[in-house]
C-alpha cells in the first residue's frame, strides 16, 4: 500500500528536509543550549523541537491550520505569541553574565547552573510550537504535495516522519556544538556569544511581527 504513495512521500520529505536545515530559531536555541549545557540538554532541546512539529502537523490534519490562516486576527495573535516567546528567550540571553565555570570543560559534565531536563525539552517544544511560519509551511506542503485522496493514516505517517527528521537533525546539531573543543571556545566568549544569539532571536521576533507570512 505504501508503494503507491512513495513519489508523494519522497517529494514531501525532500522539501521538508531542505526547510529543516535552514537556520532559524530552532537552530539558534539548539546551538546555545548545546554549547552552554552540553549534549544531554542539547539533545533534549532537539527532542522538544521534534515534538513541537507535531502541533503543526495536528493543526494541518484536523483543519485548524487552514482556519487560523483564513482569520487574520488569529494569525496575528499567533504571531504575537511566537514573537513574545522569542523576545523572552532573546532578552534572557542578553542579560547573560556567563556561567563562571572553570577554564576547561569535560564533554559529559554539565555546568553547575544547568537547567532541568524538562526545561530543556519544553524550551525546544515552545520554540517550535509557537512559530506561526511552521504552521503555514506545513499547511502549504500538505495542501500542495499531498493528495486529498491520500488516507489519513498515510498522512499521519508523513507527520511522524517529519517530527523524527526534525528531532534527529537537531540532535546532530547538538552533538556537533557540544563537543569539548567547541564548548571550551564558547566558554572564553560565553557572554558575547549568548548576547549575540539573544540579538538574533530578538531580530527574528521583530521580523516575525513586521513581515507577512
Amino acid at each position: 500500500m505504501l508503494a503507491q504513495y512513495w513519489p508523494e512521500f519522497l517529494s514531501l520529505a525532500i522539501v521538508h528536509f531542505l526547510a529543516v536545515i535552514l537556520p532559524g530559531p530552532d537552530f539558534a536555541i539548539t546551538v546555545r543550549q548545546s554549547m552552554r549545557y552540553g549534549h544531554v540538554i542539547g539533545c533534549l532541546t532537539a527532542l522538544g523541537i521534534g515534538l513541537g512539529i507535531s502541533v503543526h502537523v495536528l493543526y494541518t490534519l484536523i483543519g485548524i491550520g487552514l482556519f487560523i490562516q483564513k482569520h487574520e486576527w488569529l494569525m496575528f495573535g499567533f504571531k504575537i505569541a511566537g514573537a513574545a516567546y522569542l523576545c523572552y528567550l532573546g532578552w534572557t540571553l542578553l542579560k547573560s553574565q556567563g556561567s563562571a565555570q572553570p577554564a576547561m570543560w569535560e564533554e559529559d559534565i554539565m555546568p553547575k547552573d544547568s537547567i532541568s531536563k524538562f526545561k530543556a525539552l519544553s524550551t525546544g517544544f515552545m520554540t517550535n510550537a509557537l512559530n506561526p511560519k511552521a504552521t503555514v509551511f506545513f499547511l502549504a506542503i500538505f495542501t500542495s504535495l499531498v493528495s486529498a485522496q491520500t488516507p489519513l493514516k498515510i498522512q499521519i505517517f508523513y507527520g511522524v516522519w517529519m517530527c523524527m527528521v526534525n528531532a534527529v537533525w537537531f540532535i546532530l546539531v547538538s552533538l556537533l556544538f557540544s563537543q569539548s573543543r567547541i564548548r571550551q571556545a564558547f566558554l572564553k566568549k560565553e557572554s558575547l556569544i549568548e548576547r549575540s544569539i539573544g540579538v538574533v532571536l530578538l531580530g527574528m521576533a521583530c521580523k516575525l511581527v513586521f513581515t507577512s507570512i
